[in-house]
């Protein structure tokens, strides 16, 4: 069995070492009158609801990268801890990421406890982690569950920003998401009137944004449990590829090739050793 042998200690948690490299590169790339690539836009719609038993959270499945569909069965909604889920909208990787951060936190602390995690605990928690970071992470967040105070519902923006509301709806469809959940809202709602509408204000922004669509997820969390429900409602449109999308080296004709050498020094290098034996 191959084995990596590391000499640098890698760093925990997020890094951005490289925002220096970047920079760097983008002040060259200007000065030869080259455009830097732009960060690609992404597309989700999340909305969570209080209830009268408790917190129910809904997401779209789809993950795209800018005019792209990546992914089409994307899990929008993580595990935090027993009682607490969370949707992540934003770039997918960092709403991965952060979440888990979060959920090995937490149970450390329900080991040492034995008991669940609050979830004020956990949202001061993720307004630190994200504050700390200044919005080089693209999460937003919507953070749902129940504890020994009662049901809660939290949104905990990229720079950190932090709000208790009954009912929200984030992401690129959030606007026609928002709309069905302010016409349609109403205190101590039963558990599934609030599935219906969740349900009905994610599919509003499916169908009003192109960054969200295909399935929708449903987790209803109580004082009795969790009922994670995957898919809620699957997408009404499916279509079958009937063609490959494979095409043979030299179908398309290169026009022109410019090569722009870039004169950077190389400060730092990692060597790492591989036993092959």
């Amino acid at each position: 069995m191959a084995l990596s042998y590391v000499l640098e200690t890698p760093v925990s948690g997020f890094n951005f070492e490289n925002s220096t490299r970047d920079a760097r590169l983008e002040s060259l790339l200007g000065d030869l009158k080259v455009k830097a690539p732009k960060p690609l836009k992404t597309g989700t719609t999340i909305a969570g609801v209080v209830c009268k038993d408790g917190v129910v959270l809904g997401a779209d499945t789809r993950a795209t990268s800018s005019e792209v569909v990546a992914d089409k069965m994307c899990a929008k909604i993580h595990y935090i801890a027993p009682n607490i889920y969370c949707c992540g909208a934003g770039t997918a990787a960092d709403t991965e990421k952060t979440t888990d951060l979060l959920s090995s936190n937490l149970t450390i602390f329900s080991m040492n406890s034995g008991r669940n995690p609050r979830l004020v605990m956990a949202a001061n928690i993720l307004q630190e982690m994200l504050f700390r970071y200044k919005g080089q992470i693209g999460a937003h967040l919507i953070l749902g569950g129940v504890d020994c105070t009662g049901s809660h519902l939290y949104i905990v923006g990229p720079y950190g920003d932090l709000d208790k509301v009954p009912y929200l709806a984030m992401g690129s469809g959030d606007l026609a998401a928002m709309g069905i959940m302010e016409d349609r809202f109403k205190p101590n709602m039963e558990t599934e009137d609030a599935k219906i509408l969740v349900r009905d204000a994610i599919h509003a922004g499916i169908m009003s944004d192109l960054g969200s669509g295909n399935n929708i997820d449903i987790c209803v969390i109580t004082g009795e449990g969790v009922d994670y429900i995957r898919p809620y409602q699957e997408s009404e449109y499916k279509d079958m590829r009937q063609r490959k999308y494979k095409y043979k080296p030299g179908t398309t004709a290169v026009l022109g090739e410019n090569v722009i050498p870039l004169e950077m020094q190389l400060v730092e290098e990692i060597v790492q050793q591989m036993d092959t034996a």
